[in-house]
């Protein structure tokens, strides 16, 4: 039998010869380009050869063991268990989405660096030890045993269900973005492309499979996050070091601000937008009459331009237009709503990248301010409660490795935070000194390549012929991916990214199935439909409740709901919500019973999603409904106060939980109980 101590050398010497075969692989590229390879060929090497690897590990892999399924034996290292961890924690949302938001956003993106920074510590300090010493497979688990039975278990399950579903769709829409650009296919079969990658690691081998995938993945994505960043650094600085040199161009980047803000042109373009949202305004305040005097100017401008004999490219541009337009007065309200918010959005002067909580008026400069708090919590809390990361703490072999494998977790992903406002900033700067007042002729080549998947759009607004910033429009996860051909980096170093971008949105993708199914089959069919069934029987379920969630899943990405950050911290408000009062006033009270668990639970749950469906244009609701002026992302910071103050009162208005329940937490949190009692559920 192997020891732990001879299984941890075998797997670092395995993962120390995987990644000097992978840096080989890049340098081979990278000659294989400056040879004539084509950028192609090379998106493709990099979307099949990394896809390859991890369905290798995946088949490889491979078990029927039910404890290997679920927990991977319960036998992962701390240090690996810390890659593994960093690797699902660093979703699409983190290696493609967090640049973009301090590129746009600022200082007011460190609340997500401040809050998922944060939230780990809460990990370590209330909840991974303790739930690695209840044992177990899932969250739903542990609120089965801790409060008497399947009520809760089954609110749990749907809560996790929930937020781990829109996690998941954030991920699938990463792995669309990223196949979609470098193999030069449509958009959505981009999805089910990426979509096979992530189901051959988890419908094989599950949380084993994932598990050392994950590993593997962890590698690529941080190799692939850094490598950029510290020759855009070089090539900026002169010094490879982002973190100790971004502040220096930070302050060039501050009086370029200055400057280009208030240039005549820029001026002239924010009021045509500022007017346009005027007249958008006019347009929807007129509604019905406004559509139908719109149809028919199109389609008298349309006849003029066929008697006339125009150009058929003209007739072709005016046609769609006449098909585009709203067909009822609540399409064109919601359509033109729409375009008013983004004209509005683009005749404003843009924050300021140094600048903390900014706004034009006190008002402004305080609902920045509570957004920023709120979101920083909301990430604190949510990090604390998602189930495809406190799940992870089920793998290590004993409660000590538990904790050390949450100081690892944040080692390795402090890698990537610590780098990336360098990023943002870095990237700004090119764009404000290189493609900025740029002739529209001769703009470079990515704004073309990324233009073709919808991610980068120019409007000549004042038909001036140059790139003014105000019409020059970005996708929040462009900026990234775009970096190294923004730096005129070799198209090598763009496959490299989004190979990392990739890697990062499969192990996060195959955490969350994986998740999803094994709650599905574990905590519903097994705990509760159907308790005798058998290994093999329960490992199907939740393999065919994998596959059927993936694909529901890949469809809800199709319709683009939203920018990949906005989906997965709404993902974080639903489980700080749903699981957080739960999970730490079950460990640290023993009076929480069942009652107010479950109203705990249901009621954070409630106004969590009502909030967030309720401002959220999505869902057909608006920021004029806002309570606070709080944006949908941070609803959590409404379910989670609510959630615990339920808990305490109905906990304290029915009966205490009966004495094995309050063994139960003496288990759970003292070290020196050696076994649990038998609860209910368990």
């Amino acid at each position: 039998m192997t020891t732990p101590a001879l299984f941890s050398r075998r797997l670092r010497r395995y993962y120390s010869w995987y990644t000097v075969g992978f840096i080989i692989f890049v340098g081979l590229l990278a000659i294989g380009e400056h040879l004539g390879l084509s950028a192609g060929v090379i998106g493709h090497i990099f979307l099949f050869a990394t896809i390859a690897i991890y369905a290798g590990i995946g088949v490889m892999s491979r078990t029927s063991d039910v404890s290997e399924y679920y927990v991977a034996g319960r036998r992962v290292p701390a240090v690996f268990n810390g890659m593994a961890t960093a690797a699902d924690w660093m979703s699409a949302a983190s290696y493609i989405g967090l640049a973009g938001t301090l590129y746009f956003a600022g200082f007011e993106g460190l609340a997500f660096v401040t809050g998922w920074t944060g939230g780990f510590v809460l990990v370590a300090l209330l909840l991974a030890p303790y739930l690695r010493k209840f044992g177990q497979y899932t969250i739903p688990d542990f609120l089965g045993a801790r409060y008497e039975g399947n009520v809760a278990r089954l609110v749990g399950l749907g809560a996790t269900v929930l937020a781990s579903f829109v996690y998941l769709v954030a991920q699938i829409y990463g792995v669309g973005l990223i196949t979609s650009r470098f193999v030069s296919v449509e958009f959505e079969i981009g999805l089910f492309v990426g979509l096979a990658g992530i189901l051959v690691c988890s419908f094989l081998g599950g949380m084993r499979a994932v598990t050392w995938t994950q590993v593997a993945q962890y590698v690529i994505l941080i190799f692939a996050y850094l490598v950029p960043v510290v020759i855009l650094s070089y090539k900026v600085t002169g010094v490879p070091v982002p973190p100790a040199v971004y502040g220096s161009v930070l302050d060039k980047l501050s009086k370029k601000e200055s400057e280009l803000f208030v240039e005549p042109r820029e001026v002239q373009v924010r009021a045509l937008f500022g007017q346009r949202a005027l007249e958008y305004e006019r347009k929807i305040a007129a509604l019905p009459d406004s559509l139908d005097a719109e149809r028919r100017i199109l389609i008298e401008r349309l006849n003029d331009l066929r008697l006339g004999n125009a150009p058929a490219r003209d007739i072709a541009h005016l046609e769609r237009a006449l098909r585009d337009l709203p067909k009822t007065p609540r399409q064109a309200r919601e359509a033109w709503e729409h375009a008013r918010v983004a004209a509005m959005e683009r005749s404003r002067a843009p924050p300021r990248h140094a600048e903390a909580h900014p706004g034009v008026t006190p008002e402004a400069r305080r609902d920045a301010r509570n957004n920023f708090l709120t979101l920083v919590f909301v990430l604190m809390v949510g990090t604390a409660a998602l189930p495809h990361i406190l799940v992870r703490y089920y793998t290590t072999p004993t409660v000590v490795e538990a904790r050390k494998s949450v100081f690892w977790s944040l080692f390795f992903i402090f890698l990537l935070y610590v780098t990336a406002p360098a990023y943002a900033v870095f990237a700004k700067w090119e764009v404000y000194n290189n493609v900025i007042g740029s002739s529209l002729s001769y703009l470079p080549d990515w704004v073309a390549s990324w233009g073709k998947v919808g991610m980068v759009s120019i409007e000549d607004i004042n038909s001036d012929g140059f790139l003014q910033l105000a019409e020059l429009s970005l996708n929040t996860d462009v900026i990234l991916l775009a970096t190294p051909e923004i730096a005129g980096l070799p198209y090598v170093v763009s496959g490299l990214v989004a190979a990392g971008g990739l890697a990062a949105a499969l192990s996060t993708a195959d955490g969350l199935l994986l998740t999803i199914s094994n709650a599905l089959s574990h905590d519903f069919y097994y705990k509760v439909v159907n308790p005798s069934a058998s290994t093999q029987r329960r490992l199907l379920i939740s393999k065919s409740q994998l596959l059927v969630v993936a694909v529901v899943a890949a469809w809800v990405a199709s319709m683009r709901p939203d920018n990949i950050l906005f989906m997965v911290g709404l993902a974080f408000s639903i489980a700080a919500a749903a699981f957080f009062p739960a999970l730490v006033l079950g460990i640290f009270w023993k009076r929480a019973n069942r009652p107010g668990a479950v109203a705990g639970m249901l009621i954070g749950l409630a106004v969590t999603v009502y909030y967030a469906v309720r401002t959220h244009s999505f869902f057909g609701g608006s920021m004029e409904q806002a309570w606070f002026g709080i944006n949908p992302i941070s609803s959590g910071v409404f379910g989670v106060p609510l959630g615990f103050a339920t808990i305490v009162a109905v906990s304290l208005l029915t009966k205490p939980p009966p004495q094995e329940i309050q063994d139960l937490v003496d288990f759970v949190r003292y070290p020196r109980l050696p076994s649990g009692p038998s609860a209910p559920g368990a």
